[in-house]
């Protein structure tokens, strides 16, 4: 049997706190020799702090794995929807996230 003719299915379980999600408007990623570590912020206009919402661990494979993913899946977004456009990164945003990446905050 070749192997794309092979069947694999996963029942993947999502409870309903973890299926209501974590917004983020902002993500901070960094990483070792053997991981990925993404952390997803949400910032707030007019606040000094931001909070972490969610920290995700990947291995460098699965780091890949999702940049290709996501790569793909925004192909056929802007495909059907039109290209995402990009803030300059002189907006009050862009120098917020700088300055928390950064350690100035």
């Amino acid at each position: 049997m070749a192997r794309n003719e092979i069947s694999k299915e996963i029942e993947i379980e999502l409870d309903e706190k973890t299926g209501m999600g974590q917004y983020a408007n902002l993500s901070i990623i960094s990483h070792s020799t053997s991981e990925f570590v993404l952390d997803f912020v949400r910032m707030m206009p007019g606040m000094p702090k931001a909070k972490v919402k969610s920290r995700v661990i990947l291995s460098p494979e699965h780091a890949k794995r999702l940049l290709l993913s996501l790569d793909e899946n925004i192909e056929r977004y802007e495909a059907v929807l039109g290209p995402i456009a990009l803030p300059s990164p002189q907006t009050e945003e862009a120098e917020i996230a700088m300055s928390l990446i950064n350690g100035e905050a």
